[in-house]
């Protein structure tokens, strides 16, 4: 898999889209919130390169999921920790993981993949319990 330069928003977007694709199919639902959030603005994208970043990552994950026929199927927890050491910056941090409970929450329903890859950012990121899953911050569960 390609890295992105350390801190960038490709490497925050990939991040994203790894949630969003994690339970094998990514619904209007997960885009429409992250689009009414203003992720793009957020993460420093250009406008419209979210949904280019989540096809590079499909196909980058297919052509080494070959094997097991799975997008996540070699999705290990060392590849989540290379992916996770991209990025150090700690707003940059909660940002992606806001946006990514959002998105991932957005279906109504939070999946076995998208819970691996949102636990796996909040232990890399040694995030405290009120920014993650199950938060009590008012703003996260409004963005949620």
């Amino acid at each position: 898999m390609r890295s992105y330069p350390h801190n960038s928003p490709e490497a925050a977007a990939r991040i994203v889209a790894l949630v969003l694709i994690s339970d094998g199919h990514v619904c209007s639902s997960e885009f429409d919130i992250l689009k009414r959030l203003g992720a793009e603005s957020e993460l420093g994208l250009e406008p419209q390169l979210l949904p280019h970043i989540v096809h590079t990552l499909c196909e980058e994950l297919l052509a080494g999921g070959y094997e097991t026929g799975s997008l996540m199927g070699n999705v290990d927890d060392s590849a989540l920790a290379s992916l996770m050491a991209e990025i150090s910056d700690p707003m940059l941090q909660r940002t992606v993981l806001r946006l990514s409970l959002a998105a991932a929450r957005a279906d109504g329903h939070l999946a076995d993949g998208e819970s691996m890859v949102v636990e796996a950012a909040r232990r890399h990121w040694k995030l405290l319990d009120g920014e993650g899953p199950g938060s009590s911050n008012p703003a996260q569960r409004e963005a949620a």
